[in-house]
């Protein structure tokens, strides 16, 4: 297992940036793809963005593509998620997860793909 907490939520406006950290201990986290997955209230938890476990392949949500940037950094044990341009829909928990793979070139999409969670981090985006 691989311990994730999230960090770098907040309230900003409309078209402001954001950028999220999830920061990982426990096991080799370069063994590890990266996905970000955000939860609004009233809603399912949904796909943002994902990452292949040597940071090589990246994969976005439509609703977010252009505007948010995932980066992976071995060395640091961090996963980050670079939000720009947001809008209020973007507004919701954001929670990292990790998958243990095998293969370096692969993401992974949906939530039951990964059985490691963070505890989420707050976004807030105002009008």
């Amino acid at each position: 297992q691989v311990q994730l907490v999230e960090s770098g939520g907040g309230l900003v406006q409309a078209g402001d940036s954001l950028r999220l950290s999830c920061a990982a201990s426990g096991r080799t986290f370069s063994n590890y793809a990266m996905g970000w997955f955000r939860q609004a209230p009233g809603k399912e938890r949904e796909f943002v963005a994902a990452i292949s476990r040597g940071g090589g392949i990246t994969y976005y949500a439509d609703s977010v593509k252009g505007r948010f940037t995932i980066s992976k950094d071995n060395a640091k044990n961090t996963v980050a998620l670079q939000m720009d341009s947001l809008k209020p829909e973007d507004a919701a928990v954001y929670y990292c997860a990790a998958h243990l793979s095998w293969n370096s070139r692969v993401v992974f999409t949906t939530t039951t793909q990964y059985d490691n969670w963070g505890q989420g981090t707050q976004v807030t985006v105002s009008s």
